[in-house]
């Protein structure tokens, strides 16, 4: 199961091409533009005759998060598609998220879990997709960023490994994802031509204020800053990719601030590498996923006066 990693990174001086910097600057123009708000109720308004399809990978499906409805994806009926649905009361849903998709997943098959984008058709009236965390390839970078640990407990070992270049790696497979996730909106949009699209950005992973949490999550102490600032960089490009393509997007993060990896069990919605909830490992818990099925109703329910 190919779980996701932690993005990261607090961007150490970087030397990127204009390009890089011209794409990181539109992003945080955009950053005001379509901001959410922390979690809203729907108030069960029924949403007759709505149908809902949800795309994404294991932060969509909830691994291990009981009850688990489909083995071949990690698919839990908790996850928040599964309970925004519930909320909307919609005519019908299909949930064909699946652990460790990648874009590419949208039109490729995963087992018994056929190309995502089938999902959809004319008559599909709503579409939350969360995808590019694989893309970028956040279960090497955990399992990078905690080998190399070991060798400066004090520094920021991770960063410096993808920083020895003298441009950040991270950043550069974040940009090199942004065009893969416009396709992938293109193809909803193609597919679900009446849907409103929601692009679910990824939660607060680690401490928002960049402290650590060594042992019980294996990082440096400079790679705890730099792993939250990776995460927030693929946070503020799906945001503009979004933006950009007709889509909107629902800020998972900020309403998740709080609830890290790091947290004592009863406050996190993200477990640890090693999960005392039943969760896949730097993965929403139940809580988690119950708080961005929060968000996701609260940026619906905005604009449900102008569509109901």
């Amino acid at each position: 199961m190919n779980h996701h990693m932690v993005p990261s990174g607090t961007a150490p001086r970087r030397r990127h091409a204009p390009a890089l910097g011209a794409a990181l600057g539109c992003g945080v123009l955009v950053l005001g533009a379509v901001a959410a708000s922390p979690a809203a109720a729907d108030g069960g308004h029924a949403h007759r005759g709505e149908k809902y399809v949800a795309l994404g990978d294991s932060y969509t499906s909830g691994p291990l998060i009981p009850r688990q409805v489909d083995v071949n994806c990690a698919r839990s009926d908790q996850n928040y598609p599964s309970l925004v649905s519930a909320a909307r009361k919609t005519a019908s849903f299909t949930d064909v998220s699946c652990s460790g998709a990648t874009t590419e997943n949208m039109w490729k098959a995963q087992g018994t879990n056929g190309p995502q984008l089938n999902a959809l058709g004319r008559s599909t009236d709503l579409v939350t997709v969360q995808i590019g965390g694989n893309d970028v390839g956040f279960s090497s970078i955990i399992g990078t960023c905690v080998a190399l640990s070991s060798k400066d407990l004090a520094g920021a070992p991770c960063r410096q490994y993808y920083n020895a270049s003298g441009v950040d790696q991270l950043t550069m497979s974040i940009l090199q994802t942004a065009p893969k996730l416009a396709r992938v909106l293109r193809a909803v949009h193609d597919r679900a031509p009446h849907a409103r699209v929601l692009v679910v950005g990824y939660p607060d992973l680690l401490p928002d204020d960049g402290s650590g949490c060594y042992p019980s999550v294996p990082f440096a102490a400079g790679d705890f800053p730099y792993l939250r600032d990776v995460s927030k960089r693929l946070n503020l490009v799906m945001r503009a990719v979004a933006l950009f393509n007709r889509a909107d997007y629902v800020d998972t993060y900020k309403p998740t601030i709080g609830h890290d990896m790091c947290k004592a069990p009863a406050d996190r919605w993200i477990e640890p590498l090693r999960p005392a909830a039943p969760a896949g490992p730097a993965h929403p818990n139940a809580k988690g996923e119950a708080a961005m099925a929060r968000t996701v109703l609260a940026q619906l329910s905005r604009g449900d006066g102008h569509r109901h």
